[in-house]
């Protein structure tokens, strides 16, 4: 039986958009009233809030305040509001070329599932775009309240598709320390480098693209081992 295969979404099945994000905070910072470049570095200072508590209105909110700003709700709905915008715009940039790889693992029977650490508005535009058919299940830092490299948040996905940490193939681009998380836990690690090249110190397997990634893993196949 072909083995689950366990997906990052940033810079591994989307690109990121970095700068776009940035872009689009200083956006939100003029409808709170406060200074964009201070919002954009609390966002990035308050990022491990962002990805297990906080959702994005109160994420708004929050830095708001901190920065002297006091929003009202209409301000605040807008601001997030933007922020989900942007969740769809990203979550609708699949290369087709990644559909296609997704869609050619389900017919040889691999099981797929995502973690991700993503903040609230990413969960919540999933659903409406190309990939989330394509996925047994999901798991989102911000619904579970773990993060990666947590070795709960991989032994979670795992246990939701029924099988053994140590019976799934994860890949991703590395960040936040991914790979090694998911290493811990017995998983067969791929780092894929299509859209960034984020962790180049991991020794292990590296796809360059992700077109390549089911004959990587046709080279070996065991058995999963279901979870009672």
């Amino acid at each position: 039986m072909p083995r689950p295969v366990v997906f990052d979404l940033f810079h591994t099945l989307v690109h990121g958009a970095d700068d776009e994000r940035d872009r689009v905070v200083g956006e939100m910072a003029l409808m709170v009233g406060v200074d964009p470049a201070a919002l954009v570095a609390a966002y990035h200072a308050t990022w491990r809030d962002r990805l297990v508590r906080w959702n994005a209105a109160e994420t708004v909110r929050i830095l708001a305040e901190r920065l002297g700003g006091s929003p009202t709700d209409e301000q605040v709905t807008r601001a997030a509001a933007h922020r989900l915008a942007l969740a769809h715009r990203v979550l609708g940039r699949v290369p087709p070329a990644t559909l296609d790889v997704l869609d050619a693992l389900r017919e040889r029977g691999h099981r797929l599932a995502l973690i991700s650490n993503a903040t609230s508005e990413t969960a919540e535009a999933w659903a409406d775009g190309p990939l989330a058919r394509r996925f047994d299940i999901a798991v989102f830092s911000c619904a579970v309240g773990l993060a990666k490299p947590d070795p709960a948040i991989y032994r979670t996905a795992a246990q939701r598709l029924g099988v053994a940490p140590a019976d799934c193939v994860y890949v991703g681009d590395g960040a936040d320390g991914e790979l090694a998380g998911a290493a811990a836990v017995g998983m067969t690690v791929l780092r894929t480098t299509e859209h960034q090249d984020t962790d180049p110190g991991w020794i292990g397997p590296v796809i360059a693209d992700l077109r390549d990634l089911p004959a990587r893993l046709a080279e070996s196949a065991p058995v999963p081992s279901a979870i009672e």
